[in-house]
């Protein structure tokens, strides 16, 4: 399995395999890989000829420098892993200066209002970082497909956004959000967790399993109070938001109206590290 770190060796390699008409997949991560980043993995090398991985830490979606700097970083486990999945796999593993030049900065986008809402209110530019990065990785990679987790929906409907706007042919594929069996949602930040708090998560997810349950019945306000309520005297996890919002323009709402698809969307503090989750609820 190869593994570049320099843009030109990838570039390379893809020229390579479009000259022999190969199809490539993409999954962009940041490393610290995951049984949910292998299963966006498997289905990439089960839909196309070729599959490249980037475990990129990239500088300008974070807001929080603290987060930046302990962000968990384990390229030779990560690459060890993938060695075990394929030899279709080519990584791309490159430095900031590889991937921004000089300069490191972020493009400012529009992503008409996504980028506003619930992340958007809390980390400021965060979707400009995303956005930015995942150009500069689609012209490197000029994949036919990218896969996302829905773990990240708000993001995987402005990737879509995204290719929208800079005119690209990559197809965004979003792929189901992988679980412990606690039902605690996959994340590397995950690994920075203590056993207290490993041990109290699971309840985010069982407070949207609920949501759900609820939401035929009972109306937004009280859903919405009924979440605060769980987390009000918790002290090992704190509610930064919740909110039910559209599918279409991920704008929260206080009622629901019919044949519109809506889903619930939370964030949840365990001491410094940040947790989201998401559920689909019609």
């Amino acid at each position: 399995m190869r593994v570049h770190k320099k843009r030109l060796d990838i570039l390379t390699d893809v020229a390579a395999f479009k000259k022999q008409n190969k199809t490539i997949g993409f999954v962009p991560t940041m490393g610290a890989l995951h049984k949910g980043h292998i299963a966006l993995i498997e289905r990439a090398i089960k839909e196309n000829q070729k599959v490249v991985v980037s475990i990129f830490v990239n500088p300008t979606q974070f807001n929080n420098s603290n987060d930046l700097v302990n962000y968990p970083r384990t390229l030779n486990e990560d690459v060890k892993l993938l060695s075990s999945l394929s030899d279709e796999i080519i990584v791309f593993a490159p430095t900031p200066k590889e991937v921004y030049g000089d300069q490191i900065s972020s493009i400012n986008y529009d992503f008409k209002g996504l980028e506003h809402e619930m992340e958007g209110k809390f980390r400021p530019r965060h979707f400009d970082g995303v956005g930015t990065v995942l150009k500069h990785f689609f012209n490197i990679v000029t994949p036919n497909k990218a896969y996302f987790g829905e773990k990240d929906f708000q993001q995987l409907q402005i990737v879509k956004k995204l290719v929208e706007i800079e005119k690209m042919s990559v197809q965004i594929v979003g792929c189901p959000i992988y679980r412990e069996e606690s039902g605690l949602a996959l994340s590397s930040r995950n690994k920075r967790l203590n056993q207290r708090q490993l041990d109290i998560s699971p309840l985010i997810y069982a407070t949207l399993k609920q949501v759900k349950k609820e939401f035929g019945t009972k109306s937004v306000y009280h859903i919405n109070n009924w979440v605060s309520s769980q987390f009000e005297n918790n002290s090992e996890l704190k509610l930064e938001y919740f909110e039910i919002a559209k599918v279409s323009d991920l704008k929260s709402i206080k009622r629901k109206r019919k044949n519109i698809k809506y889903r619930a969307f939370i964030a949840v503090f365990a001491g410094e590290i940040r947790l989201i989750d998401n559920i689909a609820l019609n």
